[in-house]
């Protein structure tokens, strides 16, 4: 278990980050389109997963456009954006912002993937939703980044987590 903040406030999350040099889990996770995303469609690429509490939030948003730009200048990478919103949510979001290179997920369903990851908050306002972390992987699955922001109001460090690219 991990504790972050919200607001200075304490935050419990239901366990902690893989650890690096491990194999990402499978998941199943619900893309914009309704479809079901697992890991085997991504086989083969690096991997980043940007995941958040909500895509309406101010630093939620700022992480999908930073990563967006990101990936229009990555070589055989995908990057996901994870959080909890519906899909709809996720989709007006995109094409609202006209972002088109990353890809949406959401673990409304099961909550799963947050709980295979350890990424579910446990307490405090956002309850039940994902911690902002990101997971780099490389092309075989293995992970090669993490970091689980510790104060749900911050970015992620981008420069950092790209530069393990």
């Amino acid at each position: 278990m991990a504790t972050i903040t919200l607001g200075g406030n304490p935050v419990d999350t239901i366990g902690d980050l893989p650890e690096i040099g491990s194999q990402l889990q499978d998941f199943e996770l619900t893309a914009i389109d309704l479809s079901t995303k697992t890991l085997e469609d991504f086989k083969g690429h690096n991997l980043i997963l940007n995941i958040f509490p909500s895509v309406n939030t101010g630093v939620c948003s700022a992480s999908v456009r930073n990563f967006n730009k990101a990936a229009g200048k990555l070589e055989n990478t995908k990057v996901l954006c994870i959080s909890r919103d519906l899909p709809f949510a996720q989709e007006q979001f995109c094409a609202a912002e006209g972002l088109e290179n990353v890809i949406m997920l959401s673990d409304y369903k099961t909550g799963q993937f947050g709980k295979n990851y350890g990424l579910i908050m446990l307490n405090g306002i956002f309850d039940a939703l994902l911690s902002r972390s990101v997971i780099i992987a490389d092309n075989t699955g293995t992970v090669i980044y993490t970091e689980q922001v510790p104060e749900i109001g911050q970015e992620p460090n981008y420069e950092t987590a790209l530069s393990a690219l």
